[in-house]
């Protein structure tokens, strides 16, 4: 019985057939190779970016009017006034004409974000003299955010004011726009979370 199982098994291992096409690396993993494309862009792509960089940026026709009007730059100009409010500084010129503001080469308008609040800021020292329309503003301000900015336009124009006449300090300090508004934020100090916050006690 053993000797006809053993030639059994002999004759069944006898009939299997291996395949020839089988790997020698059986755990080995093929890809298949495709064309490396190149990155860089295409001839039309590169027509589109030149036609979008070649557009005009809307505060074009402003530095242009600003260069005219002010020949050799703000320093060079004789009615000049500087404000400050928080961390922001504004240096102000005024020129005779159509009560037009322009601020960082931008309409005022557009540079407040159309906040009401900001753009009376500006207005407030022309319009208490009655000069609304009879002087261009120009200014340059940095520093803060744009609320200090227009309070420090304010303060600049009222200081610019002053070099048109004397006469016009009196209307201009009983409505207190030549007080240079000296608050700012207190410090943090260490130890706290804000300037006079302390942590929480907890007892438990």
């Amino acid at each position: 019985m053993a000797a006809s199982s053993i030639s059994s098994l002999a004759s069944s291992f006898s009939s299997l057939s291996f395949s020839s096409q089988l790997s020698q690396k059986p755990n080995a993993l093929i890809f298949p190779v495709t064309k490396s494309r190149s990155l860089s862009p295409s001839p039309k792509s590169l027509t589109t970016l030149r036609i979008s960089a070649a557009v005009s940026s809307p505060s074009e026709p402003f530095k242009n009017l600003v260069k005219t009007r002010l020949p050799g730059g703000f320093a060079a100009q004789p009615i000049i006034g500087t404000g400050r409010r928080k961390c922001s500084i504004a240096r102000v010129v005024l020129q005779e004409g159509t009560g037009q503001v322009i601020i960082n080469y931008r309409d005022a308008n557009d540079y407040l974000q159309g906040n009401p609040l900001w753009i009376q800021y500006v207005k407030v020292p022309l319009v208490t003299l009655g000069y609304e329309g009879s002087y261009d503003v120009f200014v340059k301000a940095h520093g803060g955010g744009l609320s200090g900015q227009a309070q420090a336009i304010s303060l600049g124009i009222a200081r610019a004011l002053l070099k048109v006449s004397a006469s016009h300090r009196s209307p201009l300090k009983s409505e207190g726009l030549l007080t240079r508004d000296s608050r700012i934020v207190e410090r943090k100090k260490p130890g706290l979370k804000k300037a006079r916050k302390a942590p929480q006690f907890s007892k438990r």
